[in-house]
């Protein structure tokens, strides 16, 4: 019995989505599109053609990074819900490099605009960081606080000290060709960012289950008081904390310059490090499960143009599911944790008698 419920609990996320896409059926329903062919346009257009799929592989390999971001700082205790400031620091920092730094070749500029971004995007989380584990200050408000401030930095460099003359539009100049990232699968898309992300994946889960950096992280998410009393430096790990989960944002806007955009707009990110809040949460925080939530939103955000022209159902129909799936997400959070009030009653009653 002990294990169903267990069972039961971990797949909570899991019925919380397939619920938020029934209710999303309704909204299709409402609409006059039938749902089973909205979905199935969805899908489809996510997966039926190498355009389809390299599309997925593009939208996908953001989020895994950012995902990834998320979930260590979450099980270290660290609320980074900021990721997307730093996913655009990461962008910038790589775009400096990519535009000042010439005279190298590709394998050692683009390792160096990698860490570029890592560095931006992690000091950006290491103020959030420093604090809370100093003054204990809320890293919910100063991640959000960080989130704006590096969008409208970013936004201010493009239109100013990085501006290219005689752009269209808020545009940095093309970075090197020794910074951008080599294509992966041909005639798409698909750049190197893929397998880098797929490869922190697995790092990061052999670190979580096999080291002692991963069992810290756990100790100072599940009690911080008890690893400061067994002699752990609290403040110091945290500190890395938000710097190593800043910089995983950072990596992914790194490689949306390097491997797709080529240079630095003002709003390059859709959402992705927002989404990465609800990826570490459908997640657990499991590397792993970073993955395939990643995924699952890869195909939301690329199968939607062709539900779009294939059922007229609009685009915003995908991002009220998505709200949906953040929605219903949250609430399967809580609900191991919620008891109502005539249980608890009984049970103070049994107490009580016993």
């Amino acid at each position: 019995m002990k294990q169903l419920k267990g069972i039961i609990l971990t797949l909570l996320p899991i019925w919380a989505t397939l619920f938020a896409l029934v209710l999303g059926a309704g909204l299709v329903l409402l609409a006059g599109v039938n749902p089973v062919k909205a979905y199935y346009a969805l899908f489809m257009g996510a997966f039926s053609d190498i355009y389809g799929i390299s599309s997925t592989l593009i939208k996908t390999t953001p989020l895994v990074f950012t995902g990834l971001a998320v979930a260590l700082a979450f099980k270290g205790g660290f609320f980074n819900v900021g990721a997307e400031g730093q996913l655009y620091l990461g962008g910038l920092g790589a775009t400096l490099i990519g535009l000042y730094v010439h005279g190298l070749p590709s394998i050692f500029h683009i390792p160096l605009a990698f860490a570029g971004g890592f560095v931006a995007g992690g000091i950006w989380a290491t103020l959030p960081g420093y604090l809370k584990a100093r003054y204990n200050i809320n890293e919910i408000i100063t991640c959000i606080f960080m989130h704006f401030i590096g969008f409208f930095l970013v936004e201010y460099m493009v239109s100013g000290p990085l501006f290219e003359p005689g752009a269209p539009a808020a545009m940095s100049p093309e970075i090197a060709k020794s910074a951008q990232l080599p294509i992966v699968i041909p005639n798409t898309d698909v750049h190197f960012g893929l397998p880098v992300c797929l490869a922190l994946v697995f790092i990061t889960q052999l670190i979580f289950t096999r080291t002692t950096i991963g069992y810290q992280t756990r100790a100072l998410g599940l009690n911080p008081t008890a690893c400061q009393y067994a002699g752990m430096n609290v403040f110091r790990s945290l500190i890395i904390l938000a710097f190593v989960s800043g910089g995983l944002a950072g990596l992914a806007g790194a490689s949306e310059i390097m491997g797709l955009k080529h240079r630095l707009f003002d709003s390059f990110s859709p959402g992705y490090g927002i989404d990465a809040i609800v990826i570490a949460f459908l997640a657990k925080s499991n590397p792993i499960g970073v993955l395939i939530a990643s995924l699952f939103f890869g195909v939301l955000r690329s199968g939607s143009g062709m539900m779009q022209r294939a059922t007229s159902v609009p685009t915003t129909a995908v991002l009220a599911i998505q709200g949906l799936v953040i929605l219903f997400v949250a609430i399967s959070l809580v609900l191991p944790e919620w008891r109502p009030k005539w249980f608890k009653k009984e049970f103070a009653e049994g107490e009580k008698n016993f």
